[in-house]
């Protein structure tokens, strides 16, 4: 790399990517493996945390001596390309990693992964998830003992077939044998069955464990259950009977439109719950014994499933233009051929979208240690319940705009409205006083105003 190459980094910070030490110590090696078992990226020796380019001292030997150290400390072996040279009249050395192909490479028996600027150390769960991932495999395709074709459904492959057919994604012969199709699915390993081929497939005989199932519950607080249900059908069955408990528990109003049919106007966009259903049994992790959950309550609906995002995604990453990283590839394929995923990595966005053209709030997403939530939530910001609180119209407007955006400022109410600042000042403190905004940031341009409701996006409804 060239010397503005190494200043552009150092301008950035220290990143998931990027590390910064003052000197060359047994924790930079930890961070060559974290790096490796990440995307890749430099260490620059020299440079404190806070960017500030103190230099190191850099003898005949040096750059080789720490590059056999990385070498040797790691397993397998990470071969580092070191280089130095001067910023500021100041020695400083720049260590790339590349990316590792297998993975993960582990330093004195421990394996640790770049989250955000910091190492973290791996989990035995994240370890065997990574080296999965990195060979091309997947647990939900490694073959399950004392299982047989038995244990199979042949109708249900026979729908599959119908269903791929119809979305064009695979052209499968009518006369071809169930366990043809499994092995063409690659849902047939070293000639056995395999979780994914259960979990698709299986008949009514063969019950799973309960990270086969959906959980679903109506309360009307979080100790009081009005309703439930244990659904332990296969995946496509589960999403389908999922949604039919969903109806039954959340309200449905219909409006006149002028058209032969009224139109069916839910609490929640039923394509967007939808969506978050399949994402859950898709992408959730199979081999934590825990069911995948839906909680319905008076004010939200949440979406829990086992299993963080997978690795080698962040939450940041979710919300932009993602290439999609699949936990579980067989079921990922077979969603896909059946049209249940449309195109990979855009659920997020199709959520947002919905809810959004729905008007009601953009869900929420959430990653635990163990577990991803979505969080929908009911607009009571209606124009209704607004004219009950006798807002003025600039007022409806700038509920309006947090609703759209999440949030407002005085100077984008006065662009709004064409008020003058005591005005707008006027209008939206006294939205903080009926609760219908909150106050945030200190006075000056960090002041905003948030709706009220959104501030229980962190609370949890799982206990």
């Amino acid at each position: 790399m060239n010397k503005s190459e190494i200043e552009e980094l150092i301008k950035k910070g220290e990143s998931e990517t990027v590390e910064f030490k003052e000197a060359f110590d047994n924790r930079t090696v930890e961070t060559a493996v974290a790096v490796t078992n990440t995307k890749g990226g430099h260490i620059i020796i020299g440079v404190s945390d806070q960017g500030i380019k103190k230099g190191v001292q850099i003898g005949k030997e040096t750059l080789s001596s720490w590059a056999n150290q990385i070498s040797q400390g790691t397993q397998p072996r990470i071969i580092p390309e070191v280089e130095s040279l001067e910023i500021e009249d100041k020695p400083i050395a720049v260590i790339q990693i590349k990316e590792f192909p297998i993975k993960p490479v582990s330093t004195k028996g421990r394996c640790y992964l770049r989250v955000g600027n910091s190492n973290r150390l791996m989990t035995p769960q994240d370890i065997a998830e990574m080296h999965l991932h990195s060979t091309g495999a997947s647990w939900d395709k490694t073959p399950v003992p004392g299982v047989t074709m038995d244990d199979i459904d042949p109708e249900k492959i026979k729908r599959y077939i119908r269903r791929s057919k119809d979305t064009g994604r695979r052209d499968v012969g009518d006369d071809e044998k169930p366990s043809e199709i499994l092995k063409k699915l690659e849902l047939i390993e070293e000639g056995k069955l395999t979780w994914a081929a259960l979990l698709l497939f299986r008949n009514e005989a063969k019950r799973l464990l309960s990270q086969g199932s959906i959980h679903c519950g109506r309360f009307k607080e979080e100790i009081i259950v009005i309703d439930d249900r244990m659904i332990e059908v296969t995946i496509v069955e589960q999403i389908d009977e999922a949604m039919d408990f969903i109806r039954k528990n959340i309200n449905v109003k219909f409006v006149i439109t002028g058209r032969p049919q009224r139109e069916e106007v839910w609490d929640y966009p039923l394509e967007a719950l939808r969506e978050a259903l399949i994402n859950a049994v898709c992408h959730r992790d199979y081999t934590i014994p825990s069911n995948t959950e839906v909680r319905i309550y008076d004010d939200n609906l949440t979406i829990w499933n086992p299993g963080g995002l997978p690795l080698g995604i962040t939450m940041e990453e979710l919300f932009e233009p993602h290439k999609s990283i699949l936990r579980n590839k067989g079921i990922g394929a077979v969603l896909y051929d059946i049209g249940l995923i449309e195109q990979w990595g855009s659920g997020i966005s199709k959520m947002q979208n919905l809810c959004t053209n729905a008007g009601i709030p953009q869900p929420i997403f959430k990653e635990y240690q163990q577990g991803f939530q979505v969080e929908f939530r009911k607009d009571i910001y209606t124009e209704e319940y607004l004219h009950k609180l006798g807002l003025n119209e600039r007022q409806q407007k700038a509920v309006h705009h947090v609703k759209t955006t999440g949030k407002i400022t005085n100077q984008e109410l006065r662009e709004l409205t064409g008020v003058v600042i005591r005005t707008a000042s006027r209008d939206l403190e006294d939205l903080v006083r009926k609760g219908v905004l909150m106050k945030m940031g200190k006075t000056g341009r960090s002041t905003h105003y948030v709706l009220t409701r959104k501030l229980d996006t962190n609370r949890t409804n799982r206990t």
